[in-house]
């Protein structure tokens, strides 16, 4: 099969937004549940302005999504591929690591 090469380079940028450890942690903490920025600031242990551009990243990446309820934001994956992506990475690294 040959892909051409604005598909790689497409998925040459989305991987390159993915590599970040602290989006890495934000995406892991809206696994389960949608969360405001506080939220993900304090289970990260991040400064609430490193996460809120941090999520700017991954929205823009088309990562994470959001939505507005009075004055919070919330915040979760985008779709079920963004959590698939994490969850068979993370079982990728799990396996190799137990091979060691």
């Amino acid at each position: 099969m040959e892909i051409k090469e604005h598909v790689i380079n497409k998925m040459q940028d989305t991987l390159k937004i993915a590599s970040d450890a602290t989006r890495l942690k934000i995406m892991f903490c809206l696994l389960k549940e949608e969360k405001c920025v506080n939220d993900i600031a304090l289970e990260i242990n991040a400064s609430q302005s490193l996460v809120s551009h941090q999520l700017k990243i991954l929205k823009d990446g088309e990562f994470v999504k959001s939505r507005k309820e009075g004055t919070k934001i919330y915040y979760s994956l985008k779709d079920e591929h963004v959590r698939q992506i994490m969850e068979i990475t993370l079982e990728h690294v799990l396996e190799d690591e137990a091979h060691d």
